[in-house]
């Protein structure tokens, strides 16, 4: 059996059973399986996750009973199937459909000749699979071409209209490529992009944050001695431009209190020349010690992480910070091309109650900040119930705060996450 179909197949398998994190699960299947060609592994894996709607869609054609009743690892191999032969053009059809049959007979014992059955129909008729009536229902007819789910669809349609709708779906798909944010305590941009190229790496400048590179072309950039010295980390340019955005100085406290998986935190004490004192809290305190691994391989020293429930208040803390960073849980809207499982979620309970969360962390945090200083609030999505409205109802309880700086970057204009950032400073004067 192949290694590479067979890693895919179990990294899907945990993403749809035990609702893992795709990128989690990757990693640690291809970590277990050694597969011989990883890249594909990905392509397969993504694919059938940023296409999952439209995949089931299909199948549902060429099976007469839908698929509601198909065991997840028939529906895994079946769309790992589906999406080689409509998807994968280097994949020739016989190898899909007996390399699939060869996982059914491992996997779906049993099941092989529906299987088999299915992708063969696929192959003779797949020209007869159309859209929904986009006339009909507008909704439904994006939500299968681009495999996200309604309730998404639905929101973004009633806050930005249909056609930036249907921009951010389209962005939603694809490799949203890599950025890093190059180390100013060991190296500079211009040195840098010199030793990546060096090592076959292609750079080009970003449009968009003073500290990033992209990396074009080039494979295995985490496993090189530069990033082990720390002369890089990786970031989207729209999370390092909140950063910038913050502008924070050598010598200065600052709080970060959501501070995991540490990236803010860490391009912050970059920028301070590593001088200062920066407190870097969260939850867990697994995802802490990420942070501090991470600070040790860049050479930081003036981080100090600690558990805490952000909202709740700390009063060691209030009026001590010169600037409060508070990257608030979301929905993770905005990074759907990263994680394209989020695409599928349903809209559970607590999907409603994020923004008065939001508000909540907000509004502690705000305690933390002097007079004078800065409070930075930020979001990995497009919603603007978790964005501006929850600025605004901050600003009309708390009338010693203004906004100095506020920014929606959406991926079909900037190329980047879709991220939100609100600085604001508060008054010098009672108010």
């Amino acid at each position: 059996m192949d290694a590479n179909r067979k890693t895919a197949y179990y990294t899907l398998l945990d993403v749809e059973s035990k609702k893992s994190y795709s990128n989690i699960a990757l990693n640690h299947q291809i970590i277990c399986g050694k597969p011989s060609s990883p890249s594909f592994v990905r392509e397969l894996v993504y694919g059938v996750l940023e296409n999952k709607k439209y995949l089931d869609y299909t199948i549902g054609h060429f099976v007469a009973s839908g698929i509601d009743k198909i065991k997840v690892s028939d529906l895994v191999v079946l769309r790992m199937g589906i999406y080689q032969l409509g998807y994968m053009n280097s994949v020739p059809e016989y190898a899909a459909v007996n390399e699939s049959v060869l996982l059914a007979k491992k996997f779906c014992r049993g099941r092989e000749g529906f299987i088999n059955g299915v992708l063969r129909s696929y192959i003779r008729e797949k020209a007869s699979v159309n859209l929904p009536d986009r006339n009909l229902d507008e909704v439904k007819h994006l939500s299968i071409k681009y495999s996200c789910a309604e309730w998404i669809v639905e929101l973004w349609m009633e806050q930005y209209g249909a056609e930036t709708t249907e921009e951010l779906l389209k962005n939603s798909q694809g490799n949203p490529g890599l950025s890093i944010r190059v180390n100013t305590l060991k190296t500079g941009k211009e040195d840098l992009t010199r030793r990546l190229t060096e090592k076959n790496f292609e750079v080009k400048e970003s449009h968009i944050c003073d500290s990033a590179l992209r990396v074009t072309k080039g494979n295995g950039i985490l496993e090189s001695q530069l990033y082990k010295n720390g002369l890089f980390s990786v970031q989207d340019e729209s999370s390092m431009k909140t950063v910038e955005i913050l502008d924070p100085q050598p010598g200065e406290t600052i709080v970060d209190v959501c501070a995991a998986p540490g990236g803010k935190t860490l391009a912050s004490a970059e920028r301070m020349s590593n001088r200062g004192r920066i407190i870097a809290r969260d939850i867990y305190l697994r995802k802490l010690n990420i942070i501090n691994k991470e600070a040790e391989r860049l050479g930081i020293s003036i981080v100090n992480t600690s558990t805490w429930d952000a909202t709740k208040v700390d009063s060691e803390l209030l009026e001590k910070a010169d600037r409060v960073i508070v990257d608030a849980p979301c929905s993770g809207l905005g990074v759907i091309r990263r994680k394209p499982e989020i695409k599928d979620k349903k809209k559970v309970n607590g999907f409603d109650s994020l923004p008065a969360k939001q508000l909540e962390i907000l509004t502690v945090s705000s305690k933390y900040v002097k007079k004078g200083g800065v409070l930075q609030y930020s979001t990995c999505t497009i919603n603007k119930q978790e964005n501006q409205r929850v600025i605004k109802e901050f600003l009309r309880k708390n009338k010693d705060f203004s906004i100095v700086h506020e920014r929606q970057f959406m991926p079909h204009i900037d190329m980047t996450d879709g991220f939100y950032v609100c600085k604001m400073v508060r008054s010098k004067n009672l108010i």
